[in-house]
């Protein structure tokens, strides 16, 4: 019976072999030589045959474990097994066997059962390759780039850009519909998702290079869903890949699949809309959910800068003015903040407008919306637990959004071309209804908002961004006042003339600083403000200013209209806008920091990223 059960397990048609505990072999079955192609040695190491065979996937003493691997082109399921075993260290363990070499150390012994599954997992990749993806191409600028040419080529323009698009996609298999003047459905099998992401998607480029005399290049954004059990979801799932990426901008592509996402492209800046439609809406939305509570909650990121507080008392004002409860959620006021919010303190009207994180989680109830703004990721907010228990959440922002978003709210505007999410709330402000009024003082604040976060009116500034401006002017805004507020003292301008003057370039048109703000009120708004000044120097396509404060790393991110280094930022775990960034770091020091950042610059030039 043994002799039988020998022969019957050298004879196997799987690969099995037995190990001891450091992995020498002790015994293999006719098809394990065949599979390792060479005559086992004696006490040889079974990952000298296959490398993936090691340590680190041995199971404990009496248990199993099951790893795979790729082996001379066959893929394998390895299952093994640990077991004592008799007569290991006297060498009896069957000992009539001349493939068994010399016995093991101790009674513990690991078999290994090896499964093919190289046809399985063909299998597997063919469907896999074969799953449809679906896309949804929009072209961002469609009406503003017909209106930049002459009537007569309009229908050259849009009979190019629509050639592009189609003879791109048929080289990859597509149905392509056009379902909109300037909206396309796609479908494609996601073996052709593969390739297009090699090559970053050339199409982005090749639709704004059309040019027939329009003074502005054409963009599209495409947003595409895979691998989500049906075609319901994997359509809901590209819908929401083409939100993100119109949310960011445009002129890029979004994946999406399961909580998976990627991102392509996003190399030009957000095309600013003449129209002020958008904004008329969703001013009377807002005032609409607004009338049905009873309070309002009004809160901006973390660390808030004169921008997210300035958006902050537009809601409230228009909440105030409807008569309803309100409140700014207001926990760390940074020392460019104190001046501001100061005067509002030290001013009775205005009692009971800021309040504490604690406080507002206290009374909320369900009669409560919580409006959130100058942000748009839970994680960045001032009291992200306030967002769990609202049952309403209004967003306004300006911030390109990442792949964490708040989750269902009941109004969202995020314009991604506006300077400052000041200049949102001003020009909702203007259609909400005449009986919302601003305040000199308030209007200051929102100036403020407006004049810092476009950088004296540089980054960042179109049309809307004057008018803005203008109707804020006609509220009472006066220019010198805020300009006295947001002065800088002599250690900080000292400081920030030290920084500018270590800053080292890298590729020739990067600029790299760190700044000493040791001692400085508010060490972050230095970075910042170095990293705008370097821009000011020709040939730098792109600053990055590095402050160590809180034992975090703050790098602030800078760039014209060249570089986008929110991409950038977000290899870094950040994000922001294509000229305005910025990224933490609490793992690492300063110059580890740098080599970060160096080493992504360099890695998207090489691959055309940037």
């Amino acid at each position: 019976f043994d002799q039988a059960q020998r022969k019957l397990l050298s004879e196997m048609s799987v690969p099995y072999v037995i190990i001891d505990e450091e992995g020498c072999i002790l015994w293999a079955d006719s098809e394990f030589l065949r599979l390792s192609g060479e005559k086992v040695k004696n006490r040889q190491h079974i990952d000298e045959i296959i490398p993936e065979l090691n340590f680190s996937v041995f199971p404990p003493a009496d248990g199993k474990s099951e790893t795979t691997f790729d082996f001379r082109e066959m893929s394998f399921k390895a299952h093994l097994r640990s077991f004592e075993m008799d007569g290991l260290d006297d060498g009896s363990f069957w000992n009539s066997e001349k493939r068994r070499p010399a016995g093991g150390k101790s009674g513990r012994a690991i078999g290994i059962y090896l499964y093919d599954e190289t046809l399985i997992r063909k299998l597997q990749k063919d469907i896999q390759d074969q799953e449809l993806a679906i896309g949804l191409l929009y072209i961002d600028n469609y009406d503003e780039a017909l209106e930049s040419i002459d009537e007569v080529r309009r229908s050259l323009l849009t009979a190019l850009v629509n050639r592009k698009i189609n003879k791109f996609f048929q080289n990859y298999d597509t149905v392509i519909k056009n379902i909109e003047k300037d909206k396309y459905i796609l479908v494609f099998q996601r073996q052709y998702l593969e390739k297009l992401k090699s090559t970053k998607f050339p199409i982005l480029d090749e639709v704004r290079s059309v040019n027939i005399g329009n003074d502005m290049s054409v963009t599209i954004s495409l947003g595409i869903g895979v691998r989500n059990g049906t075609y319901i979801r994997t359509y809901d799932a590209a819908r929401a890949a083409i939100d993100l990426a119109l949310g960011r901008g445009g002129d890029q592509v979004v994946i999406k699949g399961g909580e998976n996402i990627e991102y392509y492209g996003g190399k030009s800046g957000s095309v600013e809309k003449n129209t002020k439609v958008k904004a008329r809406v969703k001013a009377h939305a807002l005032r609409e959910l607004i009338e049905s509570k009873d309070k309002i909650f009004i809160m901006g990121h973390s660390m808030p800068d004169i921008d997210a507080f300035g958006s902050a008392v537009g809601v409230y004002r228009i909440a105030k003015g409807m008569g309803k409860e309100a409140h700014i959620v207001l926990d760390q006021i940074t020392s460019s903040l104190e001046i501001m919010v100061d005067r509002f303190r030290n001013n009775s009207d205005y009692d009971g407008m800021i309040i504490s994180s604690q406080q507002a989680l206290d009374a909320i109830d369900p009669l409560s919306i919580v409006v959130v703004v100058d942000v748009n990721r839970p994680s960045h907010t001032e009291c992200p637990e306030l967002l769990e228990k609202a049952k309403q959440v209004v967003v306004l922002d300006h911030h390109r959004q990442s792949s964490e978003v708040i989750v269902n709210p009941s109004l969202s505007y995020i314009e991604t071309a506006a300077s400052s999410a000041c200049e949102v709330i001003a020009e909702i402000m203007q259609y909400i209804g005449d009986d919302i009024k601003l305040k000199p003082l308030e209007a200051d604040a929102m100036f403020a908002g407006v004049m810092i976060d476009s950088n004296g009116f540089v980054t960042k500034t179109g049309i809307r961004t004057f008018e803005a401006a203008a109707y804020l002017r006609r509220c009472g805004a006066d220019v010198t006042r805020i300009r006295k507020a947001f002065r800088t003292d002599m250690p900080e301008y000292i400081a920030k003339a030290r920084s500018i003057a270590s800053a080292q370039m890298f590729m020739g048109c990067y600029a790299l600083a760190v700044c000493d703000a040791e001692g400085a009120a508010s060490p972050t708004v230095l970075g910042a403000q170095v990293a705008n000044e370097l821009m000011d120097v020709s040939n730098i396509k792109a600053s990055f200013v590095f402050t160590e404060y809180n034992n975090m790393i703050y790098v602030s991110a800078r760039s014209i209209d060249e570089v986008n280094v929110q991409v950038v930022m977000e290899k870094l775990g950040g994000g922001g806008h294509m000229s305005v960034a910025g990224a933490q770091f609490t793992d690492c020091n300063l110059e580890e920091a740098m080599d970060r950042v160096r080493n992504v610059l360099a890695a998207m030039t090489e691959g055309g990223e940037i």
